[in-house]
């Protein structure tokens, strides 16, 4: 049953205050916006920009086209790197293809790649803590000038054929679970007491944020609905760590996922997004679910991020008025 159904009981709803876009989504979609603006369509995206089946539709509708490899490109033709950053294969294959390029790489993910260039620069062998086939994990095991290794799991770690002479670093995907990347450094620094990490901590602010209130809205609910899409990394975790508070959680990409069997025997639920997920959405499931009968209740706490990015040259705004 849809949100066209009613629920069996009262049901109070409370919001996440840190949720949805973070400074790194909004600056890539400004980014693939303003270059339409400028240049017209089309204009090419590698990968989607960000993790968001919502966002990816409204920009192909304005005549983005987004591919995979830089050889459905043609030769000339403008490209933008998505938020997750891309390996130095790929920059140069954007060269030798004459592509005219716009990065869209969060600049959280490029702290990343310096780190890993820095560390190899070192001598030192990398270890990159990260989840196999995600795009951002792609490109960060291609910016590697030495040794990387990546690992998923304290499994991984243990069975790590390398010693501390090896003079070892480590970073970490932006995305992850803070809590299951704590338990993976601290068991690589027992490990190997000489390695070296990052000054300040790889997971961003944003998902760290988000992270934290869903751990306290599950505390206070029954129920938890993330928005996000399936592959977007940042939005998974938050459905999981929901479930690990104990809550029932369910990941959905619109309103029209919500079904009202969910909710059955539930008096309390909560509604975050990951950080690629618009806020139109989050306003769509709200009244879909008033119009199911539930009450919100309004926020959870209230964090102000205030963090903001600047558009790459060529599309700032003072240079184009």
């Amino acid at each position: 049953m849809t949100g066209a159904g009613q629920f069996l009981a009262p049901l109070e709803v409370t919001l996440a205050s840190a949720r949805g876009f973070c400074a790194g989504v909004d600056r890539a979609i400004e980014i693939v916006e303003r270059a339409l603006e400028l240049h017209g369509a089309p204009i090419y995206v590698r990968h989607e920009v960000v993790h968001n089946r919502f966002v990816v539709g409204e920009l192909r509708a304005k005549g983005v086209i987004f591919v995979e490899e830089l050889s459905e490109v043609p030769r000339g033709s403008i490209v933008i790197f998505s938020a997750h950053g891309v390996s130095c294969k790929v920059q140069r294959e954007a060269e030798h293809l004459s592509l005219v390029v716009f990065d869209a790489t969060c600049p959280l993910v490029t702290k990343v790649h310096t780190e890993v260039v820095r560390y190899g620069r070192e001598g030192r062998t990398v270890i990159l803590v990260g989840h196999s086939g995600h795009p951002e994990v792609e490109g960060t095991l291609g910016r590697a000038i030495g040794k990387i290794y990546l690992v998923e799991s304290i499994a991984d770690v243990e069975a790590l054929a390398l010693s501390d002479s090896d003079r070892l670093a480590y970073v970490t995907q932006t995305t992850l679970s803070v809590d299951d990347t704590t338990a993976i450094v601290a068991l690589l620094k027992r490990r190997f007491p000489g390695i070296e990490g990052p000054r300040r901590d790889d997971i961003c602010y944003a998902t760290q944020n988000r992270q934290n209130a869903v751990k306290k809205l599950a505390q206070k609910c029954d129920v938890v609905i993330v928005m996000g899409s399936v592959n977007s990394s940042n939005s998974t975790r938050l459905r999981e760590i929901a479930e690990r508070c104990g809550a029932q959680s369910h990941l959905i990409d619109s309103a029209a996922d919500i079904r009202s069997e969910w909710f059955n025997g539930k008096v309390r639920a909560g509604i975050t997004a990951g950080a690629s997920a618009p806020e139109v959405l989050v306003s769509e499931v709200i009244e879909t679910m008033e119009s199911m009968g539930a009450h919100i209740c309004g926020e959870e706490g209230k964090i102000v991020e205030g963090v903001s990015f600047s558009l790459p040259p060529g599309l700032r705004r003072d240079e184009t008025t």
